[in-house]
């Protein structure tokens, strides 16, 4: 199969070694006679219109080359007959220039939070002129509170009746804070909140670094129009913590404050001028919107009977989320 992949790239000598990153899309290092690439299959259970990621990519890296040249990005490589996106066999496949650096899977220090941070703020920048209506959402809805809490909601009715009994004391916390879903509503409708090319996967493992430095994002498949929110309250939910959503001791769920700075400064750095007032005062928002959303995702879920998220244990579900309820109750003492 690899072999009539490579055919259409016209690499030769080539041979794939798979990568362990990455937990959607399954991912390989190429290498070839004409250099090393990333090669990837598209898990389009995840990712229904793979067409709507390549157009994304592809708008973006064109606008870049023309405005931005000296931007480093991840550019899809065409294959011998220009197409960036392959299918064979009812699977997809693309391919990108192979950019020398390192993705961490584990945030160590406040320097990698802020420097992160910045990376994804130059990248929103980078795109602040960019046509936004060229862009389609590859996951419609992805980061909309009043839809997961209507989730939620529909999960007390028509979920597992032991399940909702069990959960209960997370069920009022999480039907407590309901205010947060408001608030997203109230930001989302203000005039001095503006649409922006938005990455919506901001965990450290999305930055390449070489030499302690962030060079560039990587994983641009959930990049479609968003509030700048999304980005911040991902890297809140993912930096500030020490341990993450998989840990059942709760007294190790602590929130380290330079991290919480680091971000700030990285992110402001790159973005502050171009912020409104309103949005800046909704920066905090962002990490609670974000945390509760994904406490009533996995909540849901573990009422509906862990439909989708992988599990290893009974009440793996339930854990998390009550991991990222103290999260948020860590988040708010800040």
């Amino acid at each position: 199969m690899m072999q009539v992949i490579f055919d259409q790239f016209g690499w030769e000598e080539a041979n794939a070694i798979p990568l362990s990153q990455g937990l959607i899309n399954q991912t390989f290092v190429v290498h070839a006679k004409q250099g090393d690439y990333i090669l990837q299959h598209i898990n389009t259970q995840v990712f229904k219109d793979p067409f709507a990621i390549d157009h994304n990519i592809k708008s973006i890296g064109q606008y870049l080359s023309r405005n931005k040249p000296d931007t480093l990005f991840t550019h899809l490589v065409p294959t011998l007959m220009g197409e960036t996106l392959i299918e064979w066999e009812g699977k997809f496949y693309r391919a990108f220039n192979k950019i020398e650096g390192v993705a961490l899977d584990v945030l160590d220090n406040a320097n990698q939070a802020e420097a992160a941070a910045n990376q994804f703020g130059q990248f929103t920048a980078s795109l602040s002129d960019f046509p936004i209506e060229q862009l389609k959402p590859t996951i419609p809805q992805f980061h909309d509170l009043a839809l997961r809490y209507f989730q939620f909601e529909q999960a007390l009715i028509n979920g597992n009746a032991n399940r909702i009994s069990e959960a209960n004391e997370a069920i009022q916390y999480l039907k407590s804070k309901r205010s947060y879903v408001d608030q997203w509503l109230k930001f989302t409708a203000h005039e001095d909140a503006h649409l922006r090319v938005t990455h919506h996967d901001t965990k450290i493992s999305n930055v390449l670094f070489k030499e302690d430095q962030a060079i560039c994002v990587i994983d641009l498949d959930t990049t479609m129009p968003g509030y700048y929110i999304s980005d911040i309250g991902d890297m809140c939910r993912t930096y500030l913590c020490p341990v993450n959503e998989e840990s059942q001791d709760l007294n190790q769920i602590k929130i380290i404050p330079e991290r919480w700075t680091a971000i700030q400064n990285g992110y402001l750095k790159a973005m502050g001028e171009l912020l409104t007032p309103f949005e800046k005062d909704h920066f905090k928002f962002s990490g609670q919107f974000i945390i509760y959303m994904q406490a009533l995702r996995f909540l849901t879920d573990y009422l509906q009977l862990d439909q989708y998220y992988h599990t290893n244990r009974a009440g793996q579900n339930l854990d998390r989320a009550h991991n990222q309820i103290q999260l948020l109750n860590q988040f708010n003492l800040l």
